[in-house]
């Protein structure tokens, strides 16, 4: 008896040594890869599809011991502290060091720029770019009428409210609805900051319109400026024009109601009526023709007190002012005529 004891314990001491030396050599192996795996842990993910997608970039052997580890290290608790997110982790890591990384490491932060003046159809393909959107969708939520009345939007769509900005993004916490309410919410700050502004130097040139129709004014002057320091002089042409009952006469209103443009303004274009075509209708179009920035919004709520009621491009990105059609016509002649039969 004593003999088959001493036996029985030595077995089980040899076999515990060779079991804790056998989960030692994994625990302690550092992953055998040459640079840093960047992984997407999906929302919900438990630590078995973690542990598939840490196998599957070479970071770790898929084995049972992995998961022994992991609960030995409390990572099954609930809710699991293994987060969600895309993590960059480094190379050579052992299985205890990419537990310890994955417990504490901030998922990667990516920055998005939107730039001014794009229309939805623009802004949902940049987002689709690198996957942070299905552009369909995007779109499709851009004109759901419960969406945009949880957002307190009266209008058809959200062009104009998707506010032009560099935005920070984590994978797994970004969908459609929650970046475009993103969007429009920093578009609603934005304003009021600058309305604010406004209520001190106002000139009382916006103080019949509301604030879509400021919106799609200012939407047309972020379009039609190329130089930054023209924008509330482009506006004060505009309210002139306006206040008289002149047609606007912008170009890019009438491109913005052509279906399938094809990049050629012909006077056929300018001669037929659609409700965006500002030759043809002496007033503002039915709606933003894109997503001005906030310099753009500042020029039509607190625009220059100018005498002018013409522009024209000098070629260079900023415009020529005129107060009369024929010192317009004479401008008109000078920087674009002459210059195309140069």
């Amino acid at each position: 008896m004593r003999s088959f004891c001493s036996f029985l314990f030595l077995f089980i001491l040899i076999t515990a040594l060779s079991a804790g030396g056998w989960f030692a050599a994994y625990v302690l192996s550092p992953s055998p890869g040459r640079e840093d795996k960047i992984i997407h842990v999906p929302k919900g993910a438990g630590v078995r599809q973690i542990q598939g997608l840490l196998a599957q970039e070479g970071i770790i052997a898929d084995d049972i011991r992995f998961l022994v580890l992991a609960r030995l290290f409390h990572v099954l608790d609930h809710p699991p502290r293994l987060r969600a997110g895309e993590f960059k982790v480094p190379q050579g890591l052992t299985p205890l060091e990419v537990i310890r990384f994955l417990d504490i490491a901030q998922p990667l932060r990516y920055r998005v720029t939107v730039p001014e003046g794009k229309r939805m159809t623009e802004i949902a393909a940049i987002f689709a770019e690198e996957k942070w959107v299905d552009p369909a969708i995007f779109l499709q939520l851009c004109q759901d009428a419960a969406l945009l009345k949880e957002l307190g939007i009266q209008a058809s769509s959200l062009e104009g409210y998707l506010f032009p900005e560099t935005y920070t993004l984590v994978r797994g916490e970004v969908d459609e609805r929650k970046l475009i309410k993103s969007m429009v919410q920093r578009f609603f700050a934005v304003w009021k900051v600058v309305a604010a502004q406004g209520t001190t130097e106002q000139t009382g040139q916006g103080e019949k319109y509301n604030q879509y129709q400021l919106l799609t004014l200012a939407s047309i002057v972020e379009k039609e400026t190329g130089s930054a320091g023209e924008r509330d002089v482009i506006a004060g042409v505009f309210y002139n024009r306006l206040k008289k009952g002149m047609p606007l006469q912008s170009d890019p209103t009438t491109i913005y109601g052509i279906k399938n443009f094809n990049g050629n303004l012909t006077k056929a274009d300018l001669r037929r009526w659609t409700p965006y075509n500002t030759y043809a209708i002496p007033a503002l179009p039915a709606g933003p023709i894109c997503n001005p920035g906030a310099a753009a919004i500042k020029a039509v709520l607190v625009p220059a007190k100018v005498p002018y009621f013409y522009f024209v491009s000098r070629n260079d990105g900023s415009h020529h002012f005129s107060k009369s059609l024929k010192e317009h016509n004479r401008a008109v002649y000078k920087f674009q005529k002459l210059r195309k039969n140069r």
